[in-house]
């Protein structure tokens, strides 16, 4: 059976370094096309591109994960920027904000990972709490862990339907659900780990970075198989 190709949006950086080079790049962690090939798909690394071609580009995918990064702009669901908040990434949101709505149209496959899930809420209309404590490492840049239980008969408890610990890293969160969401699991002190839209096609955010967990593919392989 061909495996179905998955496309990850990507991000620019100003500059990148590589053997004796120092450039602008595209970037993504590698964790993120390791996972999809892990777990049965082929990996294209989708670099942010004018909105209006986001169609073009999900039609030739057979499922789409939005990655995870910086705080999504408060502008995006009305709201004034929390101190806290990053400066924002306005090309990149209106990007990514594009390809979830191309997704939800076309009934591509979607998987939302951290900032991805965050922008699916957003593109439905929902909103986001800007600052968290707890679900972050001890330090910057380093990955966090914390529990997460899954809402029993929701698509994510079909594939992982058990509490398993989480590589997590974010300090922002679903607050009002977007249109049609349920959420699909929790973190132990309440917060909003996973959501999905019901309904044949695959639409899933979880708030957690899977690709950082060598042991446990459950979540992409999920994707992946509604992808074939």
């Amino acid at each position: 059976m061909a495996r179905p190709l998955i496309g990850i949006s990507t991000y620019w950086v100003g500059s990148a370094r590589w053997g004796g080079w120092e450039l602008p790049a595209a970037l993504l962690p590698a964790g993120y096309p390791l996972l999809v090939q892990r777990a049965g798909g082929l990996a294209a690394l989708l670099p942010p591109d004018l909105p209006e071609l986001a169609a073009q580009t999900v039609a030739r995918l057979d499922g789409l994960v939005v990655a995870g990064g910086p705080d999504v702009d408060p502008g995006t669901y009305g709201a004034e920027r929390d101190p806290r908040t990053d400066p924002p990434a306005r090309e990149r949101d209106a990007w990514e904000l594009a390809l979830i709505g191309a997704a939800l149209a076309g009934g591509v496959p979607l998987l939302g990972i951290c900032r991805g899930m965050q922008l699916l809420n957003v593109a439905l209309g929902g909103t986001l709490v800007q600052h968290l404590d707890g679900h972050r490492g001890p330090a910057a840049g380093v990955f966090g862990g914390h529990v997460v239980k899954p809402v029993p008969g929701t698509r994510y408890a079909a594939a992982v339907p058990e509490a398993v610990s989480v590589p997590t890293y974010h300090h922002q969160a679903v607050d009002a659900l977007g249109r049609g969401l349920l959420v699909a699991a929790h973190a132990e002190d309440g917060t909003p780990e996973a959501v999905e839209l019901p309904g044949d096609a695959f639409v899933l955010g979880v708030q957690w970075h899977p690709e950082m967990d060598d042991t446990d593919d459950r979540v992409m392989r999920a994707l992946v198989r509604a992808a074939v």
